[in-house]
């Protein structure tokens, strides 16, 4: 990784701590449905890094928003489960292009990209609320809430990266 990837990383990291626990966390539609924007971090970690500091690093972005948050380690524990499952989806979602190391997140097929980001989003989703709620009785709302959570984090992660996509000739 070069070192301006590093620095972009680090700016990236702390940008999204402080937008989703300013302003993310502050949105709650219909009593449950919340943004997670902070999860594009995972999403953009660069493909030739070091997986492991990858889920060093989406832990301590996980336990940055539980601090905030006081949600007690959910978000550490859902972050921590998609940057280790990243290379999974990536080959399932990219196929052969990641085998040989040439995907270019921000290039790549809309909807191959669209299924990278919905399939980490709701497995973070569900690994989070189901953390949160804890219960079996309470399934109805596990569901719901991360199928509302998750197409609206979806729908903002991808503007996000519309609108930030740099322009390539």
């Amino acid at each position: 990784m070069k070192s301006s990837d590093i620095f972009i990383n680090m700016v990236r990291f702390v940008v999204l701590v402080f937008i989703q626990v300013l302003i993310l966390n502050n949105i709650n539609l219909a009593g449950f449905i919340n943004p997670y924007l902070y999860i594009i971090f995972i999403l953009l970690y660069p493909l030739d890094g070091n997986k492991g500091l990858l889920i060093f690093l989406s832990f301590l972005l996980g336990l940055s928003i539980d601090i905030f948050e006081d949600s007690g380690g959910v978000h550490a524990a859902a972050c921590a489960f998609i940057a280790y499952i990243r290379p999974v989806i990536l080959k399932y979602s990219f196929g052969v292009s990641y085998e040989y190391n040439n995907v270019k997140i921000k290039k790549a097929d809309p909807m191959e990209r669209f299924t990278y980001i919905a399939s980490l989003v709701f497995m973070h989703h569900f690994i989070m609320f189901a953390l949160e709620i804890f219960s079996f009785d309470h399934i109805l709302l596990l569901l719901k809430s991360t199928l509302f959570s998750g197409i609206f984090s979806i729908v903002l992660i991808i503007c996000t990266l519309l609108l930030f996509n740099k322009k390539v000739k």
